[in-house]
């Protein structure tokens, strides 16, 4: 088995930068979801309420991040990061956190950029390095686990084989018109290569390059994968999560990849060979 892609998500629901390799970190992969848009009340903001976030393409540029759409109709926008911002109290589901404010120049961008009405005016945050934000502690492996804006975890794992399989149930359903779906639907920071599907799910620990992660729970999934990840439109027939639902319904959800803690830092890159350590 093989590491066979990986992804940051520097802005919380912006879209994806792939990467051949990166640095981990104890709250995930480095500068994944490190800043994310709130509301004037410091709420969270996401695709399951503002799909068209999708639309946002992400590229880091040195110090700078460029933020554009690709209608092009509106000048890209070059953030330079700051941590001596207003600081301000942010909500992520359960979790208050003081975060940066980033400015008036980049919230205005987001507002033309995506015509949000006079309702949605939203502040770009980034997270502040003096405050933690804690693993959820009934999943936590140690008292010191951390995560970056992530809904809760530092990581999010899932495996080729697994997307076959339900795209294979897609096929079956939609025989005409394919339904078939790709793997950014579900967001992942590691995909991994294998030839089984849900093996994920028998997995406690593995080792990628020089990195232990711990795989404590599954990923619930919401509306967020029936968006195309390319226009920021949602799929009428609320697909695929429709079918995943028929298969992978648990108690807690409906279940596609695993999130995972790293036990340590270091550098892991495509094509690293996935080892099991430890099952379930």
């Amino acid at each position: 088995m093989n590491l066979v892609e990986l992804f940051i998500y520097p802005i919380k629901s912006c879209s994806k930068i792939a990467l051949n390799q990166a640095e981990v970190t104890l709250k995930g992969l480095a500068c994944d979801r490190e800043f994310m848009w709130v509301d004037e009340s410091g709420q969270f903001v996401t695709q399951r309420t503002h799909p068209q976030l999708a639309k946002v393409r992400v590229q880091q540029l040195g110090e700078l991040i460029e933020l554009s759409v690709e209608e092009g109709k509106i000048e890209p926008f070059h953030l330079q990061p700051t941590l001596t911002g207003t600081s301000k109290t942010v909500q992520v589901w359960r979790d208050q956190t003081i975060a940066i404010d980033q400015g008036d120049e980049v919230a205005n961008w987001l507002q033309k950029a995506l015509k949000l009405d006079d309702q949605s005016y939203f502040r770009l945050v980034r997270q502040s390095p003096n405050f933690i934000r804690p693993v959820d502690p009934n999943y936590a492996v140690n008292t010191d686990n951390q995560v970056s804006f992530a809904d809760g975890y530092p990581c999010l794992l899932t495996n080729t084989a697994s997307l076959a399989e339900l795209n294979r149930k897609l096929t079956e359903t939609y025989p005409i018109s394919s339904q078939e779906v790709p793997m950014n639907r579900f967001r992942p920071n590691i995909v991994i290569d294998t030839d089984q599907p849900f093996i994920e799910d028998q997995w406690k620990t593995i080792l990628i390059g020089e990195v232990y992660f711990d795989l404590v729970k599954p990923c619930s999934r919401c509306i967020v994968t029936t968006t195309d990840q390319n226009i920021g439109e949602r799929n009428q027939l609320k697909e695929p999560l429709k079918t995943l639902s028929t298969f992978r319904q648990q108690p807690r959800g409906v279940m596609f990849g695993l999130n995972m803690i790293p036990r340590n830092t270091g550098t892991i890159q495509v094509g690293d060979s996935v080892e099991v350590v430890e099952t379930n």
